[in-house]
């Protein structure tokens, strides 16, 4: 059951006149803002452990009622404590405490019309939103742009991937989240397009008189249809980031950049979260902690495992026989789902679907079904089209989904942050909720709290994602880079659609021709719990049943999708990564290598001290499972071998 207190500094509400510097502190003290106001602007900066990790930095936005940017008057400001302990379904952790300190903060424009400015700070995150009343008439408002900027350190360091051009890509669908990271870079280097950089973005701030490097993670989260989507612009040497609003030419050049707000309303949450060390990166729940649910889940949405065809055997297997041996297969792993991908429309028919989802359930296998999500978005040809934009053809479909069986859906190619689009994204789930139908995105945006205020969305893929290991032996090469980056920031903040744990060897239905995959399979099977999301594919081919030992196709079956806890361990963002993952009373460790040498590590691992464990592990080539004891101390000695893996599961 939730629970909601608030408990008040000193037992009060402080309301009081604004004066000076505001200071707002986290629950133990380590983690400072402070915002002050110069020349009627507002800046605020930010400290931990007495580091400088934001420096002063403006805050504002200007809107067509007014600027709220300059020629700014501080009212009155008021500061509460936040407790609250919540539930969560297929995230990181299903149980979450949160703490905090609130600040809010009011000002008056030169036209004297309000804004408030909220920040809750808890030990390791910072969110911040602007928010607005209605005065007198006045009940909307269109805002053009944030003032909000984030100046870090100079010799700060960025994992971060910059955001395409519009209308670029496959089928002119981008933007998308698709674009590639760069490790370690300098924080003046002018992104790819010059366009900025997509959320979230890492920093690693090193200390010049050789203290421990520290870590800042910034995102936002709380985004609906209320508001565009937004990024970070390119770095200035005076202002450094900047919030930017999306392209005028997304979405085929049609709808506004800018964001409507009703009245009284607010902003999404910008969100920082900072550390020592990884740790806060991986274990952060900031993007739930400040958002609400929306509306109640229609049923118990089930967590689970999907085949998917099309990863490796593409379009033309679209067809019915081929989805009956892909049925088959989750009949014969034990997953609850197989995911029919584009084309279904037309090389398999409706009446043909019916009959495969009687069939599927017969086997304890329920469909998931792929849309186009367009309209006129974009030139993405495959079907089914024009049944995802509308209100009047979503109901119409998914009350036949349901009437069929069918679980879920997949909606890809949307390429685009503007409100209309965000809309849409809230107004498919909302009507998919209505049908029993949970959803996964792709081709689109990051999800911004979503699993939290929407409770059948299940994940989006934003990601550079499996499809390019199977298109470009380059992006074979790059598995490993990309899936030790995930943890520290894309799969940090949100849940993640990559696109399944790849089991064959080659890239091709014949598992012989094309590409080899580069990663072992302890790799790809640690891949399952590395990357997070509640329904996970497992991209197996039905030749994989024949081929992979009963070790790898028993830890496969078994491998669950739901977490209860979250740790880091250990790792590097592109180098390597260790964390550790609970489901239920049964812990999993897993780590990854993207290095060209054997990786010899002593993990800590409290939950397991002295405890004789599972070890997965790569040995010449081929999956090994043998016992590990660990210390008494929790200390496991390991090595992951080059684009290898290991996983450490407890004993039942």
């Amino acid at each position: 059951m939730k629970k909601l207190l608030l408990t008040l500094f000193a037992g009060c509400l402080a309301v009081v006149a604004m004066a000076g510097q505001k200071t707002v502190a986290s629950p133990d003290g380590r983690l400072v803002v402070t915002i002050d106001e110069d020349g009627g602007q507002v800046f605020y900066s930010l400290k931990y452990d007495g580091r400088q990790l934001i420096e002063r930095s403006q805050l504002g936005l200007t809107a067509n009622i007014g600027d709220f940017s300059r020629q700014l008057t501080p009212t009155v400001s008021s500061e509460q404590t936040l407790d609250q302990t919540y539930r969560m379904r297929g995230t990181k952790a299903s149980s979450v405490h949160y703490v905090a300190r609130e600040l809010t903060l009011g000002y008056e424009n030169a036209a004297r019309q309000p804004m408030q400015i909220v920040f809750r700070v808890s030990n390791n995150d910072v969110a911040f939103r602007y928010q607005f009343s209605q005065k007198g008439d006045l009940a909307c408002m269109v805002v053009s742009g944030e003032a909000t900027s984030f100046r870090l350190p100079q010799q700060t360091r960025t994992f971060i991937c910059p955001q395409s051009k519009p209308m670029i890509g496959f089928a002119r669908t981008k933007p998308s989240y698709e674009e590639e990271y760069k490790p370690d870079d300098a924080m003046d280097v002018k992104s790819q397009y010059g366009e900025g950089y997509t959320f979230p973005c890492l920093f690693r701030v090193p200390d010049e008189a050789g203290r421990n490097d520290m870590w800042v993670l910034i995102s936002e989260t709380g985004t609906d249809g209320g508001y565009v989507g937004c990024h970070l612009s390119d770095y200035s040497s005076d202002r450094g980031y900047q919030i930017a609003f999306p392209m005028q030419g997304e979405a085929n050049g049609w709808g506004t950049t800018t964001a409507g707000l009703t009245l009284p309303g607010h902003t999404p949450w910008r969100t920082l979260t900072v550390g020592t060390s990884l740790r806060p990166i991986v274990e952060t729940t900031v993007p739930y902690d400040v958002v609400e649910e929306r509306y109640a889940a229609s049923e118990a949405y089930k967590p689970g495992r999907y085949t998917w065809s099309w990863i490796i055997w593409q379009d033309r297997a679209t067809v019915y026989d081929d989805q009956v041996k892909f049925v088959d297969l989750a009949a014969a792993m034990g997953y609850e789902y197989c995911l029919v991908d584009g084309l279904w429309d037309k090389q398999i028919g409706r009446e043909r679907i019916e009959q495969l989802s009687r069939y599927a359930r017969s086997k304890g296998v329920s469909l998931l079904l792929w849309y186009n999500s367009n309209g006129f978005e974009n030139d993405a040809p495959q079907g089914p089209k024009n049944c995802m934009n509308t209100t009047i053809a979503r109901k119409r479909e998914m009350a036949w989904m349901k009437k069929i069986g069918v679980k879920g859906i997949k909606v890809d190619f949307f390429g685009g942050d503007k409100q209309h689009t965000m809309q849409l994204y809230e107004d498919i789930l909302s009507d998919a909720n209505d049908y029993g139908l949970q959803v996964i995105f792709h081709g689109c945006t990051l999800p911004r709290g979503w699993e939290r205020m929407y409770p059948n969305f299940v994940a989006s893929e934003a990601v550079l994602a499996s499809e390019n290991v199977y298109f470009t032996k380059h992006h074979a090469e790059r598995e490993a880079f990309e899936l030790t980056m995930h943890p520290f920031c894309r799969n940090a903040v949100a849940s993640m659609d990559w696109g399944g744990t790849m089991m064959n060897r080659y890239m091709s239905r014949d598992n012989k021709s094309r590409h080899q995959r580069l990663t072992t399979n302890v790799f790809e099977m640690a891949a399952a719990i590395m990357n997070q999301t509640a329904v996970q594919a497992i991209a197996m081919c039905p030749n994989n049943l024949d081929e992979l030992s009963e070790t790898e196709l028993s830890f496969l079956r078994a491998v669950p999708t739901v977490w209860d806890e979250t740790r880091y361990v250990d790792g590097y963002p592109g180098r390597f990564a260790v964390l550790a993952r609970r489901s239920a009373d049964r812990w999993y460790v897993v780590g990854m290598n993207a290095e060209a040498q054997p990786k010899r590590l002593t993990l800590m691992l409290p939950m397991l001290a002295g405890q004789t464990v599972d070890y997965y592990t790569d040995e010449k080539g081929q999956t090994q499972l043998r016992q590990l004891k660990v210390s008494k101390k929790g200390e496991a000695k390991v090595t992951i071998q080059p684009n290898g893996g290991i996983i450490i599961r407890q004993a039942h």
